[in-house]
């Protein structure tokens, strides 16, 4: 097996032997580029080369470059440990041409390392080029011998890398390994490209120009060669594995965590193992390069990714700090590689461990600090303001707290200093929240809360409730009263209605003052965590600040929600029992007639797990199992074996939804939504659609209750409509349908060689011309689809021998262009150039192929005789 240092020596050693200076890499933060917060690719540090502003004594590079994506635009944090391919830290290697060789040398050397000296099977590997980027494709054609299926033109940005809005730019060409049909996926540019099947392994980008203005783009005097390959995924495929954490290098670390841990590395704890084996990697690496954590800029990031690790070994009931104990692990598999890890052993040992103990200790560190500060003074001082409140900001502790453990050592608090210090932290927050749009909005969320304080939610036990109106805003404007006809939100100092958040909609329902006014509520969103506002129109009269109002749910709506929120916990542990302990939530959706759950989860389910996850929800909701909801600690609830979302704030308390009672307890979540009393609310469950959201990540549909029975009418109306249309019973359905497509099958067929005939047969061939010494065969065909006109075209190449074919094909209201020439006629006219011809004739956009083949197409708008004259003089021109 190559393990992945095998892999990157093969890397190196190869381009050192093919020219190519190896160069270090770069330290995770940027020198030449205050716009990125990590290095996040391998020409980072050649970007000063690629622009030309700095020259060096090389014109080859090879690198295996360490990068870091956890924040701002390419931050990959939150997807960590859940999916076969995310990480914070990953190796790119790279092999890059200043002004040198460039696309023949670039793709000959990938394509000669990957298949001889990888030894990857090239009937596993495809390419993407840039759809207008003919060299490429045909380099790849001639060096490879990969038949034109699979190097494929894409059409879109994927595939045109730019440094910015402005600067060096060019065609991409990737490189993809196909982990064969027994995974979920089609190769890139279909509709199923989002699947596992086809990885990218390594992208080549061509800088050949530059990007001068928005509109003005021109070719560099010395193009450029950048590529990078993820040395994780391309160790994932040379051991035969499909997930990057199953290589060795993960595999070590894994192991190293499960040791100490004491936890399995293949067991419920395998995502929290995945996720410190990756933010180890990092947070390794950032603290040799220097950055250590802080409460702002890449410090906060580096303690961001350090307590997410930190948080999945208490996850897994590490009393003591863990991640210090696996750095001997990482450097004995990295430390070749990067000597910095060697030399900074020491001090990232020191800084996981303190930073744990941190971690743990913060109550007690405030404690602490309280004491500290008291010690310094006598009775008749007060403590700074500026510790109280950091107190408060930092530890969580409120000033009465403090008061309280003061007061009895006869010291007051510097109450005036402590209001100075949280005004500024609001008003720093105002100014970070100020601008436009949603963020102008949300500093009016922040000032209303301010001034009215947060929400108190009496929704879990009743869906009506009076509370005074504390605040009104139209337009985003706080005012003191709204009349009839306006577009109101409410605020009150407690309701009944759910704020949207955590996935489930929010309460509809009415507002009513008694004799004044009355509010239609069409939605309620939370704010700010704890604000909870209602959004709707005054449908009579007025309301004011200071009113007494009556709040009441529409009942039938929040009975819908409920139903669908329960049935996400049933269908999570579902998924959990009959697909694996990997699968976890990734984010959800619950409105009154639908659900939409997203798990972890690499591949597509089967009509099998389908139908067993529907059977086992199904089962547990006739079993009317209780449903029954505790507040705790969060500690205490995970302890219990509560599912926790790791992204979502956690308070003091957390509630926590159980299903089902003692050894028949189904499911144990954390839970702030509204619920079902017992399983058997839910009425029926029905899995709608199961789709890919992104790389590891899939989708579930599904209804529940009267909205589940309206699907099953619904379904079973279209199945009787199907059946009453074919003459037919609904069982007898997919016979009579394999029947239908087959006779359709071979009427296309039929009608497809009619066409073909008419379109060369002998008065067809009577039409042919001689233009400019050569023959030239025309052809209109009204009702021809585009995807015969090749195949015609051909035809008629070999009945005239020599010559040139235009057939233009008129069909559903498009014109289809195609233009053919034989060999022997290619060194005086291409294809692409008289197909471009006519496409202009035709209205239509460019167009593309071969010299001998081409096709464009356009509206069919009448101009289908102007594109063939076109073509003709054309041909007479070049005379």
């Amino acid at each position: 097996m190559q393990t992945a240092n095998d892999i990157r020596s093969t890397f190196l050693d190869f381009f050192a032997k093919n020219g190519h200076t190896p160069v270090p890499s770069s330290p995770l933060v940027p020198r030449n580029d205050p716009t990125l917060m990590f290095t996040n690719a391998g020409m980072v540090q050649f970007k000063n080369v690629f622009t030309g502003m700095e020259k060096r004594d090389y014109l080859r590079a090879t690198t295996s470059q360490k990068c870091v994506r956890a924040g701002g635009k390419h931050n990959d944090l939150d997807n960590v440990g859940y999916t076969a391919r995310h990480h914070t830290f990953f190796e790119m290697l790279g092999n890059f041409s200043f002004g040198d060789y460039f696309k023949e040398g670039a793709i000959d050397f990938a394509w000669r390392l990957i298949t001889k000296e990888y030894g990857l099977a090239a009937d596993r590997l495809l390419v993407t080029v840039y759809h207008t980027d003919d060299d490429a494709f045909n380099l790849w054609r001639k060096i490879s011998g990969l038949p034109e299926s699979r190097i494929i033109r894409i059409p879109t940005s994927d595939n045109f890398w730019a440094m910015g809005d402005t600067g060096p730019c060019g065609p991409c060409s990737e490189i993809f390994y196909d982990h064969g049909p027994e995974i979920a996926g089609g190769p890139p540019g279909s509709a199923d490209a989002d699947g596992d099947r086809f990885i990218e392994i390594w992208n080549l980008v061509f800088m050949q120009y530059e990007q001068v203005t928005p509109d003005q783009r021109i070719d560099l005097p010395r193009p450029s060669i950048d590529t990078g390959m993820g040395l994780e995924r391309l160790a994932a495929v040379l051991q035969g594995q499909h997930d990057n954490y199953d290589i060795d290098l993960f595999r070590a670390l894994i192991s190293a965590s499960a040791d100490a841990s004491g936890a399995a590395a293949d067991g419920p704890y395998r995502v929290s193992h995945r996720v410190i084996a990756d933010h180890l990697r990092s947070s390794s690496f950032l603290i040799a390069d220097g950055v250590l954590p802080s409460n702002d800029g890449r410090g906060y990031v580096l303690r961001r990714i350090m307590r997410r690790a930190m948080r999945h070994a208490h996850l897994m009931g590490c009393t003591d700090p863990l991640m210090w104990k696996l750095v001997p692990a990482l450097v004995a598999q990295m430390g070749q590689a990067f000597p910095e890890l060697v030399r900074a052993q020491p001090l990232i040992t020191e800084t996981l461990k303190l930073e744990e103990e941190r971690f743990k200790q913060t109550l007690e560190r405030g404690l602490k600090l309280l004491d500290e500060e008291s010690a310094r003074l006598g009775s008749s001082d007060r403590l700074n303001g500026e510790v109280a409140f950091r107190l408060y900001d930092t530890f969580g502790f409120p000033l009465d707290l403090t008061q309280d453990a003061l007061k009895a050592r006869g010291i007051s608090v510097d109450v005036d200093g402590f209001n100075a210090a949280m005004a500024r932290q609001r008003a720093e927050a105002r100014k970070a929240w100020s601008g436009s749009g949603e963020a102008a909005t949300e500093a009016v969320w922040f000032e209303t809360r301010e001034k009215v304080g947060a929400s108190e939610f009496l929704g879990y036990d009743t869906e009506r409730a009076e509370g005074q109106i504390v605040a009104l805003l139209v337009d985003g404007k706080p005012v003191e009263k709204a009349g009839t006809g306006a577009s109101v939100a409410v605020i009150a100092n407690q309701t009944p209605f759910y704020g949207e958040s955590g996935g489930q909609m929010g309460d509809a329902g009415t507002i009513v003052v008694a004799g004044k006014g009355r509010v239609t509520v069409t939605d309620a969103h939370k704010k700010l965590g704890d604000l909870i506002v209602h959004l709707g129109s005054v449908v009579e009269g007025e309301v004011a600040v200071g009113d007494f109002a009556d709040l009441q749910v529409e009942g039938v709506r929040r009975g819908a929600l409920r139903a669908h929120h329960s049935a996400t916990h049933l269908l999570h542990a579902a998924l959990r029992r009959h697909l694996g302990e990997h699968v976890t939530q990734k984010g959800s959706l619950v409105a009154p007639d639908r659900l939409r759950f997203d798990i972890s989860h690499n591949k597509g389910l089967s009509p099998e797990e389908i139908r067993l996850v529907e059977d086992d929800v199904n089962l547990h909701v006739r079993a009317n199992l209780p449903v029954d909801t505790r507040l705790m600690t969060p500690d205490a609830a995970i302890t219990a074996g509560a599912m926790a979302l790791f992204g979502e704030k956690y308070g003091d308390e957390v509630r926590v939804v159980s299903m089902g009672e003692g050894p028949d307890t189904y499911s144990v979540e954390l839970c702030g939504g509204t619920h079902v009393r017992r399983t058997g609310d839910i009425g029926l469950f029905k899995l709608v659609a199961e789709s890919a959201v992104a790389a590891g990540v899939r989708r579930i549909e599904a209804v529940v209750g009267a909205a589940a029975e309206s699907w099953v009418v619904e379904q079973s109306d279209l199945l009787g409509r199907a059946a009453q249309s074919l003459k037919a019973t609904p069982g007898e359905l997919p016979v009579r349908i394999e029947t239908l497509i087959e006779d359709r099958r071979r009427l296309e067929r039929e009608l497809s060689e009619l066409r073909r005939q008419m379109a060369t047969g002998g008065a067809q061939a009577a039409a042919n011309k001689t233009v400019a010494g050569v023959t030239f065969a025309a052809r209109k065909l009204d009702g021809v689809p585009a995807k015969d006109l090749k195949g015609m075209a051909d035809e008629i190449k070999k009945q005239i021998g020599s010559g040139v074919v235009a057939l233009v094909g008129a069909a559903d209201g498009k014109a289809s262009l195609v233009v053919a020439v034989t060999d022997d006629l290619t060194s005086r006219f291409s294809a692409v150039d008289l197909v471009r011809i006519g496409s202009e004739a035709l209205g239509g956009k460019g167009g593309g192929g071969r010299p001998d083949m081409a096709q464009a197409g356009g509206p069919d708008n009448g101009q289908v005789e102007k594109a063939l004259s076109a073509i003709e003089e054309a041909l007479a021109a070049s005379a």
